[in-house]
């Protein structure tokens, strides 16, 4: 079983750079049998090191970098994609990212959260982290989705929502209650899924939906690990005590109630093979979208109230 770590991936690196050297020097034909074994062995530690994960593990495999994004899925399983930009008072925001599309034919709504790969796309993207410009952005998509009737795709991946002075001075809390109010009145089926990390009312913002999904290495909480370290214990490096505690992986959070269904991902995980990851993502949207088309407005919105409603068990965590 790997160590609580914050790379987890580091043996799987070392033996992948061991590959690209033995595959890019002169005469690597020569070293074919050597390559082959090599990569059953990193099929194999892949398979090891993902089966037994912890919670705190999850969490740096839920921020890797080179996870798909939302802009990777669409790109993989929508197509004609017409970005809506700014809210239409203030900015537009990078961090939030969507418009019209079509989703096997149907047209459909697309909003999610973008992370950025470089510093210069972190920093444009504010690391993920919306303004309320975003979150009003999303609302005007979702209503445009509502007027024409289109079913909406929510795809969450944040560490919260922007903290910031300005943030907070243009209504960040309001511009959240506001989405949370107008999501669950929607009468077109939403479907949300949780790509990464599922950080706050920063995620909540945009995953009031009728069906709620969480890939298999992605993380939902109301704080992360190292903000509730901090406030219990004082003591940030107590992030994985902290992470075991809260619950946040995908399947506590099934067994809890709090999320539909838990998408499996690729051996590795998604950032192993995201065509994979994608069409694991698929098979479930598409299983999902037909389930809902066939119920009648006024029953989605229904079943939707129901489903949030019935949220909340509460107990003494064990490991507190």
């Amino acid at each position: 079983m790997p160590l609580e770590d914050e790379n987890v991936e580091q043996p799987i690196q070392e033996l992948e750079k061991r590959i690209e050297e033995l595959t890019g020097i002169p005469g690597a034909e020569d070293r074919a049998p050597e390559v082959a074994r090599l990569r059953q062995e990193l099929q194999d530690l892949r398979g090891e090191i993902y089966s037994s994960l912890s919670a705190w593990q999850k969490t740096q495999v839920a921020r890797h970098t080179k996870r798909p994004y939302t802009l990777d899925y669409v790109q993989m399983l929508f197509g004609n994609l017409v970005e809506i930009h700014g809210d239409r008072k203030f900015a537009d925001d990078p961090a939030i990212v969507g418009g019209f599309a079509t989703y096997q034919g149907m047209p459909v709504a697309v909003v999610g959260h973008q992370k950025g790969r470089d510093i210069k796309e972190k920093i444009r993207r504010n690391f993920g982290m919306p303004n309320p410009d975003g979150y009003r952005k999303a609302l005007r998509i979702m209503k445009l989705a509502e007027k024409f009737g289109r079913p909406l795709f929510s795809f969450i991946d944040t560490p919260g929502a922007y903290p910031g002075r300005g943030a907070e001075e243009r209504g960040q809390a309001e511009a959240i209650a506001t989405n949370l109010r107008e999501m669950s009145r929607l009468s077109i089926p939403i479907i949300v899924t949780v790509t990464g990390e599922g950080g706050s009312g920063g995620a909540l913002a945009i995953g009031v939906g009728d069906r709620v999904n969480m890939l298999e290495h992605s993380i939902y909480s109301v704080i992360s690990p190292e903000g509730c370290a901090a406030i219990l214990w004082s003591d940030a490096a107590k992030a994985p005590d902290a992470a075991r505690a809260m619950r946040i992986t995908a399947g506590d959070l099934k067994e809890l109630g709090v999320v539909d269904e838990v998408i499996p991902e690729p051996v590795g995980g998604a950032h192993a093979d995201p065509h994979r990851a994608g069409e694991l993502l698929d098979s479930v949207l598409s299983r999902q979208l037909e389930e809902l088309m066939r119920m009648d407005r006024d029953g989605r919105r229904e079943a939707r109230y129901e489903k949030f409603r019935k949220l909340g068990r509460f107990g003494q965590s064990k490991f507190l």
